[in-house]
């Protein structure tokens, strides 16, 4: 519920929900910073990305901050960082155990930091999507390797055949790489095409950058699927998406509405 009514505000799906989803990226909260979190954003919030490889380290507070998490209803998973660190030193096994130990229902496989063969990393997304929701990232966290628009489309299509509930359209959590210029401007030819062959709702779009979210809420709606949101720009994310700041301020409100001032 929202604290007040406004007219012309797009309507937002419910939690729990598989559209216009924001994933958020822990990168190293305390338990303390956790609950503050969820009691100002929770609602707001679907998915938590335990960014890179901060589980390993933070092994003392790891299974209080993810009850934290899944009391409020949000879901958890590890950064694709973390599955490769398992993969490159040939222990998927242990990296199941790992999961089974902390109960987690959301698992991210990713190559951006290794070379994985495709066939492989899509062996993988099926073996884990009979036990979880698979959410698999496609693009390098490597600046110099830009894929052409068909390849994106390739291995998105293959993935989602594979098992992946979303592919995630990489961008890093400076929002850099991937689908973006090294300036963070959107690479627009290149989100365009993939969406003329992927459904919009099976892609969250990494977006960091308030610029970024911007230009996806134009584009797909205030239902997009956005990822990497940073925690303190949770509510104002969810602002633009219905139009109530000023980068989205008119965009909802169609073209005939403005302002009629009263004279007495």
């Amino acid at each position: 519920m929202k604290t007040f009514k406004l007219k012309q505000i797009p309507e937002r799906d419910s939690k729990p929900r598989n559209n216009g989803l924001t994933m958020v990226m822990d990168k190293g909260l305390s338990v303390r910073e956790v609950e503050d979190f969820i009691s100002v954003s929770g609602n707001c919030v679907d998915l938590v990305k335990l960014g890179f490889g901060t589980a390993f380290v933070t092994e003392n507070l790891l299974t209080e901050k993810i009850n934290r998490y899944h009391d409020a209803g949000i879901n958890v998973y590890f950064g694709g960082t973390l599955f490769e660190a398992f993969i490159v030193r040939n222990q998927f096994d242990d990296y199941l155990k790992v999961l089974d130990k902390y109960k987690l229902e959301y698992v991210e496989v990713s190559d951006g930091s290794i070379d994985i063969p495709h066939d492989v990393k899509c062996d993988f997304i099926q073996k884990l999507s009979k036990n979880f929701k698979v959410l698999s990232e496609v693009g390098s966290k490597d600046v110099e390797k830009i894929f052409p628009p068909y390849l994106w489309i390739e291995l998105m299509q293959k993935e989602l055949k594979a098992g992946s509930w979303k592919v995630i359209a990489e961008a890093r959590e400076a929002g850099n790489v991937g689908v973006y210029r090294t300036s963070g401007e959107v690479r627009e030819g290149l989100v365009q095409e993939i969406l003329t062959k992927i459904p919009g709702e099976k892609i969250i779009w990494e977006a960091p950058q308030k610029a970024q979210q911007t230009y996806f809420i134009k584009l797909i709606g205030a239902n997009v699927n956005l990822g990497n949101i940073a925690t303190n720009d949770v509510i104002p994310l969810e602002t633009l998406r219905v139009g109530l700041r000023s980068d989205t301020f008119s965009f909802f409100l169609g073209k005939n509405a403005k302002y009629i001032s009263k004279k007495k």
